[in-house]
Parts: C-alpha cells; structure tokens; sequence
C-alpha cells in the first residue's frame, strides 16, 4: 500500500470542492451546443467527483495511489478541455488537479503535473497555441506559487505550535528547577544560620549545667547569653524564610559580629587587602562559610580559639581562611550537609572551598570566590 501521504488541510479540500463545482458550472454555461453538453458537462462533473473522493482515498493509499490517480486525472482534463472547446471552465479543472499536487506530492513531481498542463494547447493552430499555452502557464505558475506560500505558511504555524509547546515544556522545568533551587538554598540559610545559633545555644546551656550548683550568677550570665543566642537564630530563620530581601551587611562587619560571638571558642578576625563591596551572594556565600567552620570548630575542633582570614589582596579574587590548632583528622572530610551547602553555594558562584587537615595538626577551610 506504501506511506499515507501528506493530507491536505479540511478547509483546503472543502476549498478545492467548491472551485471544481465552480468548474462544472462554468463549463456547463460555456457549452454552445448540446453535445457538448451531453459530452462536456458529465465528464467535468466526473472530474470533479473524483478531485474530492478520489484525492481524499489517493492520501490515505501512498505513491503508488498518487501516481494513478494524477495520470487518470491528466488524461480526463484533457479529455474535458477538448469536450468542452478549450473553455474556461476545463481550465479551472487542470488548476484543481495542479494545487493538489502541490498539496501531495514531492515538490519535482508536482512540478511536472503544472507542466504537462498547459500542453493541452498543443493541438491548436498557430499562433492561437503558443499564446493559449503562455497563458495557461502562467495562470499555472501562479497557482502553483501561491499553494507553496499556503503549505509554507502551515508548516510555519506547525513549527510555531510545536514551539511554543517545548516553551511551555521548558518553562515547567524551569519553574520546577527554579523551586528545587530555591528550596535547596532555603535549607542552606537555615541549617547554615539556625545551626551555628543552636550549636552556641546548646554550649551555653552545657556550661549553664555545669556552674549552676557552684555559682548561680555565672550560670545566670551563660543562660542570658543563650537567650540572646536564640533570639538571634529566630531572627536568621525569619531572614531565611523572607528570602533574605533586607539589605545585606557588609561582610566585614557580619564576620566581626560572628567572630564575637561568646560561644566557648575565641575567634579572631582578620582583614587584608582593600575591602570592596561584593555582589550581597558572593558575601553572604563568605559568611556562611565562615558560620559553618565556627560551628564545626565548636562541635569537633576541642580547642578553645580560631582564626578568621578575609583576604582581598588578590587580583580578581577574594579568599577566607578559618582554621584552628585542635584535635584535626586524618583523610577526607566527611560529606555532612553543612559542608555540602557550602560548596554548592560557592560552586555556584564560580568559587572553590578546600578543606585541609592533619590528626593534631587542626583543619583549615579556605574559600575563594571571584569578585
């Protein structure tokens, strides 16, 4: 049977039907005779059956239909063209079966149906058939131009449809990318600044613990400082949750408030270089990963100070070293989502954390992010 062939469009076969009817009716009123009539008009009404039945089996029934039904209806629109005295009307036919081709067929296939058309003027004499055949070819070229520009125009709008598809297609994955990637750095801001709180929190009520029997006051002091410790995580959280809109710090003056933090563990801080301003992620990226350290000191380091280095005499680049001379390890470090978040958020920025240690020997964390 082969491939079905390309289908032409309801609206243009229902435009095809009317303009073979409109055919008929004009052979039948350029008729002068009745057997022309009798001859003309039925074999132009059969044409016309067939441009309608016959394409709309030839579509569903592949090349080899197509081949038939092109050859048989080139023979039948000479046969009408003749019937009915080279009218008009049998012109309008040969059309039909033009548009058609274009509408099926490989584009050389039908350009050699628009061809044979017009050689239906062979038979007159001279000089009626060269002007009768220039004629024709052109009324054929033009038909045949315009019926490029129609299937053009709907393979255009096809292309348009199956665009705007994959458009929408991307748009929900990026939409659904966009809330995976927001949600992750939520999660960030949270564990990074609710768990440093709570780490420090958790120390002061620890050493709470341990003065209260011996000197309340000093315990008194501690939970106090817990208290503040608390108030604060609440605020970073609030902060996370509001996607962090306020205007962000500098982080020179974020790092030296987190640096002062009573927590057990004295931090310094250091600034090198120039300070200049960052893009407000690129500094908050900094003190996160500054934060992280901190509580990773104050959880595993069993030392009781550190160091904080915030380098911008590097060309292009801004550097933070945090490091400490506690109990260190030996290997990699592990892949806790604290650390995680850290090089996601760096990575993300274009930057590099390395984290280097030795058992005995502390660990150092260096951060480097272009800016």
């Amino acid at each position: 049977m082969g491939e079905p062939l390309p289908v032409a469009g309801t609206g243009m076969n229902r435009a095809l039907a009317v303009l073979a009817a409109a055919a008929v009716v004009t052979v039948a009123v350029e008729a002068t005779s009745p057997a022309r009539i009798a001859v003309a008009v039925p074999l132009a009404a059969l044409f016309a059956v067939l441009s309608v039945v016959g394409f709309r089996w030839t579509q569903r029934h592949g090349p080899r239909a197509a081949a038939g039904y092109f050859a048989g209806q080139l023979v039948l629109g000479y046969v009408v063209f003749d019937a009915a005295g080279a009218g008009v009307g049998a012109t309008l036919l040969l059309l039909v079966l033009v548009i058609q081709a274009v509408l099926v067929l490989p584009r050389r296939w039908a350009v050699v149906v628009a061809a044979v058309v017009p050689l239906v003027h062979i038979g007159m004499g001279w000089p009626e058939a060269p002007r009768q055949l220039a004629i024709t070819a052109v009324v054929v070229a033009f038909a045949f131009v315009l019926t490029v520009l129609y299937l053009d125009v709907q393979q255009a709008r096809t292309a348009l449809a199956d665009a705007n598809a994959r458009l929408r297609d991307y748009a929900a994955q990026a939409e659904d990318l966009a809330t995976s990637a927001e949600r992750n750095r939520l999660a960030r801001e949270i564990h990074d600044g609710l768990g440093h709180h709570l780490t420090v929190v958790q120390m002061q009520v620890r050493a709470a613990r341990a003065v209260l029997p011996s000197d309340r006051e000093r315990a008194d002091e501690l939970l106090a400082k817990a208290e503040d410790q608390a108030r604060a995580a609440l605020a970073d959280v609030r902060r996370s949750v509001g996607a962090l809109r306020e205007p962000w710090e500098s982080v020179t003056a974020a790092l030296s408030a987190l640096t002062a933090e009573p927590a057990g563990v004295t931090a310094s801080l250091e600034v090198r270089g120039e300070p200049r301003t960052l893009p407000a992620d690129a500094e908050r990226a900094l003190y996160r990963a500054a934060q992280e350290a901190l509580t990773n000191i104050h959880k595993h380091a069993g030392v009781d100070c550190a160091r904080v280095l915030l380098d911008y005499s590097g060309e292009g680049v801004v550097r933070l070293r945090v490091e400490d001379d506690g109990r260190g390890f030996d290997g990699t470090p592990g892949g806790g989502f604290g650390l995680t978040g850290v090089r996601e958020r760096v990575g993300h920025l274009g930057g590099t954390v390395d984290v280097s240690s030795a058992p005995g020997r502390g660990v150092t964390m260096t951060v480097e992010l272009p800016g």
